[in-house]
């Protein structure tokens, strides 16, 4: 029984510091969300940076559109979600947010439908149909884009619907039609998809963390506390 013995006695000694870490952060897991636009954005730097300053927490991550995540927190499934808002208002007695990146929209279009390689306006664009996601997925972008062409006398077609960018800008580059992307997503380089600043007045899009206000997690609280430093 000694050598049993001894190992749990040198178990015993490291208890008081892994306390330490558990509390301040330093230990555990962070189950984290995030829609695709993120992936294409500000969530692999911070994650670099997280994992510099953390390098014990276990991450748990998971693509998920913004309605999923809203469900997820107020469930409990996990412990942050970035997101594209607003929170729908059933949400906000619960959760809290905070805006790490903004952007504009961006146009994407097949190869080859577009003259030059210049911004352009968007009353300008081939009149091919829109791609664009389910408004239930994120109502904000939704209104936005749709927004977008009302403001420059246009109605779009809405040729297909499809949740994920990823699947946006590959129907794009299949000449199905056209969509307006958050800039980020035009670092997706897919053969026959080509991406144009727009000449109109766009509304920014905002990506942002959210989180349920009454999560006790120190390893919450340190992420936030890393994320706000570095936005």
């Amino acid at each position: 029984l000694l050598p049993e013995a001894r190992r749990l006695l040198d178990g015993a000694a490291d208890l008081p510091d892994l306390v330490r870490r558990a509390a301040a952060g330093e230990e555990g897991r962070l189950a984290l969300s995030f829609v695709s636009s993120a992936d294409y954005s500000v969530l692999p730097p911070f994650l670099r940076t997280y994992r510099s300053y953390y390098p014990h927490v276990q991450i748990a991550l998971r693509e998920a559109t913004s309605d999923v995540q809203v469900d997820d927190l107020l469930h409990g499934r996990i412990d942050a979600g970035l997101l594209i808002p607003p929170l729908p208002e059933r949400a906000l007695a619960e959760l809290d947010y905070l805006k790490v990146l903004d952007e504009p929209l961006v146009l994407a279009a097949p190869q080859g439908a577009l003259k030059g390689k210049a911004a352009v306006w968007l009353k300008d664009a081939p009149p091919l149909p829109l791609i664009i996601f389910p408004r239930r997925i994120s109502p904000g972008l939704y209104d936005a884009i749709l927004g977008c062409f009302r403001a420059a006398g246009i109605t779009p077609h809405i040729g297909q619907e499809a949740i994920q960018m990823q699947t946006i800008v590959s129907l794009v580059s299949a000449g199905m039609g056209l969509a307006l992307v958050p800039q980020s997503v035009s670092n997706l380089m897919r053969p026959g998809v080509e991406y144009r600043a727009l000449r109109d007045t766009t509304p920014r899009v905002d990506t942002g963390v959210a989180w349920r206000r009454d999560n006790p997690s120190p390893v919450l609280k340190g992420f936030l506390d890393l994320l706000r430093t570095s936005t």
